[in-house]
Formats: C-alpha cells, sequence, structure tokens
C-alpha cells in the first residue's frame, strides 16, 4: 500500500516525534479529570467539531477522564428569530421569560447536547448526555429579576458525574439549573464549567474560545500570555491591562481555580486539535492560569 504520510506534510518520523514528546504528559495526567467549555466557532463549525470530538476520545482512551461542558447561545438565538420571539439583551445577558426558558432546554439539551454527544459516539459508546437538572446536579437561583429565568451556581453535587466518570463514560452537561423547587434556570457555560471543574477538583477547567488566550492588547495576538498566576490577572484587571470582553473570560478562568480546579486553561478554540496541541507537547498553546504559589517557591 502507497504511504502518503509524507505527501500531507506528516512525515513517519515527525509523528513519531509527536508521540514520544506527548508520552510524559500521558503519563503525567493518566485519571486527571479535565473539564472543557465547549463553544464559540468551535461549535458552529462542522469540521472542529468533528476534531473536538477526535481530541475527546483521545483524552478518554489514553487515561484521561475528559467533562464536556457546552453552552449554545447562537442555536437558542436563531431558534427564537425562526419562532418570530424578539430577544432583549441586559449587560450581554439574554433576558429570559417562561418562553425564551422553554426554547432553551430544547435547544441545549435536545438539540446541542444530541449532537455533541453523537459526534463523540461515532469513535464509540462513550458519551452520555445529561443537564444541571438531572440528579440535582446543579442548584441554582435567580441572577436578577429583570433577567428572568438567568440562573448562578448555588451548589454543585457532582455525584451523577462521577459515576458516570468511574464508568468510563464522557459526561456531555447541557447548562440548566434548578432551584429546591423545581424551576429551572439557564445558566452561562462559562460559569457552570468553572463550579464543575471545583466540585470535581480538576486537574484542569479548559475553555475553548474565540481568541488565542490571555491578551495584554486585544489588537495584538503576539501580547498573549503564555501562564500567569491568579494575583498577577488581578493587577492586569485593576490597572486596565485587561479590559473589555477579556475580562469575563479570564473571570471565568479566575473562577474555576479558586473553586478547586488545579489550573485554567484559555485556547483558540479556532484551530483543530488545540487540546492536544495544549496538553500533549512541550510547547503548549494559549494561556494557562495557576493559583498563586506560597512564597519562596518556584513555577
Amino acid at each position: 500500500m502507497t504511504d502518503n504520510l509524507s505527501d500531507r506534510g506528516f512525515s513517519p518520523e515527525r509523528r513519531a516525534g509527536a508521540l514520544v514528546e506527548a508520552l510524559p504528559y500521558i503519563q503525567r495526567f493518566r485519571d486527571a479529570v479535565v473539564v472543557v467549555k465547549f463553544g464559540g466557532n468551535a461549535m458552529v463549525d462542522p469540521a472542529l467539531s468533528q476534531t473536538f470530538a477526535e481530541d475527546i476520545v483521545l483524552l478518554r482512551s489514553v487515561g484521561l477522564k475528559p467533562v464536556v461542558v457546552h453552552g449554545g447561545g447562537p442555536q437558542i438565538g436563531e431558534l427564537l428569530t425562526r419562532l418570530g420571539k424578539e430577544t432583549a439583551f441586559v449587560d450581554g445577558l439574554r433576558v429570559t421569560d417562561a418562553e425564551t426558558l422553554d426554547v432553551a432546554r430544547m435547544v441545549l439539551v435536545g438539540k446541542v447536547g444530541r449532537d455533541i454527544v453523537g459526534s463523540i459516539n461515532v469513535h464509540g459508546a462513550y458519551a452520555v448526555g445529561l443537564s444541571g437538572e438531572d440528579g440535582g446536579l446543579i442548584t441554582a437561583a435567580p441572577r436578577d429579576a429583570a433577567l428572568g429565568f438567568v440562573g448562578d451556581v448555588v451548589s454543585v453535587q457532582p455525584n451523577i458525574v462521577e459515576r458516570l466518570l468511574s464508568e468510563n463514560m464522557i459526561p456531555v452537561v447541557s447548562t440548566i439549573g434548578a432551584d429546591a423547587n423545581g424551576q429551572a434556570y439557564n445558566i452561562n457555560a462559562d460559569t457552570v464549567a468553572g463550579a464543575l471543574a471545583g466540585a470535581l477538583g480538576a486537574e484542569k477547567a479548559i475553555y475553548l474560545t474565540d481568541v488565542p488566550g490571555l491578551l495584554t492588547d486585544v489588537d495584538d495576538a503576539s501580547s498573549i500570555v503564555a501562564r500567569a498566576s491568579l494575583s498577577t490577572v488581578r493587577e492586569y484587571i485593576v490597572d486596565g491591562t485587561i479590559s473589555g470582553g477579556m475580562i469575563p473570560k479570564v473571570e471565568a478562568c479566575m473562577h474555576a481555580v479558586e473553586s478547586g480546579a488545579n489550573s485554567a486553561h484559555m485556547l483558540d478554540g479556532r484551530i483543530p486539535h488545540v487540546l492536544l496541541l495544549e496538553l500533549f507537547t512541550d510547547a503548549g498553546i494559549g494561556t494557562m492560569i495557576t493559583g498563586d504559589l506560597p512564597a519562596g517557591e518556584n513555577p
């Protein structure tokens, strides 16, 4: 059989080198829980969705325990438009009345979640879809009366996710939570990913975004910060180095670390196989945010 790997730019030597480079990371992260927030361009681009599913399956296959948390804002907006329902936003958050909540649940749990599960299960019966309402996973409370049924995370009971992980399954979590009375709320996916990563004591919380990482100049991709501590990020926010739309992205990462994750990563989801590049290569990619080291310790 003719080997055309070289024609595609992937010689056998290059592939072997990549595997050797990945080996220590595979050994280091075996059995580690990795929570991945999936959204943005990576979700709406079919090719990127396919490579994302391949990456998640590969993580499982080499011994990691991936958990996928997904949003679905564009898909919700599209269906609301098709239904002729206008949407209002307050500080970037969708005002969610009862009808909009029904649409959000339908899209997140019944459409987006099922699509992700299906794309993963093309490679084997690994993924299981659930929402924050299942098994009391996410207890929510209203964020602001003006926003309607938009919620914040009050608590996370990760038992159902832990049971799935113990069976080597891949949980795919839709970000709908419920209060003690069973009232459902739509919750920001970044917030859920951070809270769930903390509750699981995840090794890593990974956010796939539409930017290369933490940028000190949003117009200059070369200004990326490869690694930063919580205190450094706070200083960037206070002195204005980080501003605008970058703030909620880094705050989600900070929340994950503060909640109990070992580190949080902001990656460009537009890059194929970006998860593998970050986890299994020496150079890494994107930005890693960690807790503050005790005095006298080096990174």
